[in-house]
């Protein structure tokens, strides 16, 4: 009983280097790195390149929800026509991405009414 007490206050015998416990450390940045912060990366990169590339008569989902065709692009405004006479300027940073990545086609909800 005594034996234990003294290695349990000693440290339990041996002291590991400062290398061996910095390799959890930096094991979990890795997996932080590749599963969160390198797949964030790649999606806003993906994302500016789909705001530099916007033109006249892309269909657009904006942040606020408002669905409309491009009509006119500046550096920093585009502007929707949301309806017929219906026309407004967003910031371009407001866009979240091409309406065909928010709302499903006409054929897929076809598809689930045919139980009759």
């Amino acid at each position: 009983m005594l034996e234990l007490t003294i290695i349990a206050q000693s440290g339990g015998g041996g002291g590991g280097s400062f290398f061996v416990q910095l390799i959890p450390l930096l094991l979990i940045f890795l997996i932080f790195w590749f599963f969160l912060i390198r797949p964030q990366q790649k999606k806003q990169r993906e994302h500016e390149e789909f705001l530099k590339s916007l033109k006249v008569g892309d269909r657009v989902v904006t942040a606020g929800g408002l669905i409309g065709e491009i009509t006119a692009v500046d550096d920093d405004t585009v502007q929707l026509q949301i309806s017929r006479d219906h026309r407004v300027d967003i910031l371009r940073e407001q866009i979240q991405g091409p309406e065909s990545d928010y709302i499903g086609s006409d054929d897929e909800d076809s598809d689930e009414e045919t139980d009759d």
